[in-house]
This record gives structure tokens, C-alpha cells and sequence, in this order.
């Protein structure tokens, strides 16, 4: 079992940055790849960034490429997602996910096990 909490969502202006955490506990955090993904009203989860196990690699959306970050420091089991320039289409509920069998990152929400409870971003033109 792994327990996902995010957190560092709020309402923001364009252009803006916000910094997104996800704390994991229940597994050995360095042993598996870790994702965010965002939904939107009325829209499917769409892959956002994901983090290999070491953090040596990292995977993004073209949409955040450029903008947004994700790292993770696997002493604290946590992982982040720093967004920068933020855009109003950015608006949605940002998921983080770890995917057990995976050493890198994936694209596909179905390879991932357990998700957090989401943290909704806002950003208001």
C-alpha cells in the first residue's frame, strides 16, 4: 500500500507560479516512477510530468514543457511539481501517482497504482 497526499494548490493570476508537493508513505519511495496528472471540467486525466526512481529522469506534457518542473528528494518521500507561467488552461484538479512496476515514468494513467486525493489549481486571467 502507498498513501499519496498532495497539497500546494490554490488561485493564482497568469503568470504566476505555484509549487506543488506529494508526500508518499507505505512503500520504499526510491523503488518506484511517480507522475502528476491534471483533470479538468468535463475532461479526461491528462499525463502532466513524471520522475523516474532516481529522479535521474524526468517526462513532460509539450502543453507544461518549459514551464513546469518535477523533481522529487526521495530522503523526504516526497515529490513536487514547480509551475511557473501559469496559464488559465493550467486550471484543474492536479493528481499525483506511483506506479510500483515501473522504474521510469509512464504517460498512461493505467500503469500507475495509487493516486492522492487531488489539489485543485486556479488561475485566473
Amino acid at each position: 500500500q502507498v498513501q499519496l497526499v498532495e497539497s500546494g494548490g490554490g488561485l493564482v493570476q497568469a503568470g504566476d507560479s505555484l509549487r506543488l508537493s506529494c508526500a508518499a508513505s507505505g512503500r520504499t519511495f526510491s523503488h518506484y516512477a511517480m507522475a502528476w496528472f491534471r483533470q479538468a471540467p468535463g475532461k479526461e486525466r491528462d499525463f502532466v510530468a513524471a520522475v523516474s526512481w532516481s529522479g535521474g529522469s524526468t517526462y513532460y506534457a509539450d502543453s507544461v514543457k518549459g514551464r513546469f518542473t518535477m523533481s522529487r528528494d526521495n530522503a523526504k518521500n516526497t515529490v513536487y511539481l514547480q509551475m511557473n507561467s501559469l496559464k488559465p488552461e493550467d486550471t484543474a484538479v492536479y493528481y499525483c501517482a506511483a506506479a510500483l512496476a515501473l522504474f521510469s515514468g509512464s504517460y498512461y494513467p493505467h500503469e500507475y497504482d495509487y493516486w492522492g486525493q487531488g489539489t485543485q489549481v486556479t488561475v485566473s486571467s
